[in-house]
């Protein structure tokens, strides 16, 4: 996974400094996640990896599907992706692209897990509380995963704080076997 990351990157990095120079950043990621869920889908994926197609029927028939979500930037960077053999590389290119146009805002992307669903007053404490100490907007996405038996696990880019009852029995597994 991370050296797909490390792939995508220059991509996503150059889609962004087109997006930023055009004053597009909005529209670039609209392009970019169409592009990405059809890159995902894995019929089009046998497509995109078919050694008898050239790199440029490939990145046609992705821009086909788009249709009209696609300008003429976005169709010209799919065709580049194309070139290069990275069109199964969009939905990195996407997560990289997301991080760039957060930072850009002055934004962060909070995923928290928690065995049981918090409620509205928990994610505005949670969601004030990481904004102080992130200095940054928080956009705050909550999961359920009832394995955790209790606590939390925040994720925020790289930063993870795994305040859940699991990780915390896994660390007092892992002290008392060292």
């Amino acid at each position: 996974m991370a050296e797909l990351t490390t792939l995508a990157r220059p991509y996503a990095k150059a889609a962004f400094a087109q997006a930023v120079e055009q004053n597009a950043l909005v529209e670039w990621s609209d392009m970019l996640s169409i592009a990405a869920q059809f890159a995902a889908d894995d019929e089009l994926e046998k497509v995109l990896t078919h050694p008898g197609l050239t790199a440029e029927q490939q990145a046609t028939a992705l821009t086909d599907l788009c249709g009209d979500k696609l300008n003429q930037s976005g169709k010209n960077f799919l065709m580049i992706l194309g070139e290069n053999k990275r069109l199964t590389l969009l939905p990195q290119i996407v997560e990289a692209f997301e991080e760039l146009k957060a930072a850009q805002e002055h934004a962060i992307d909070v995923t928290v897990t928690s065995a049981f669903e918090l409620t509205d007053a928990q994610q505005e404490t949670l969601s004030q509380a990481l904004k102080n100490k992130l200095q940054c907007d928080v956009r705050l996405t909550g999961e359920v995963d009832q394995e955790l038996v209790g606590g939390v696990i925040i994720r925020a880019g790289d930063l993870v704080i795994d305040g859940s009852v699991r990780g915390k029995l896994a660390k007092l597994a892992e002290a008392m076997n060292s």
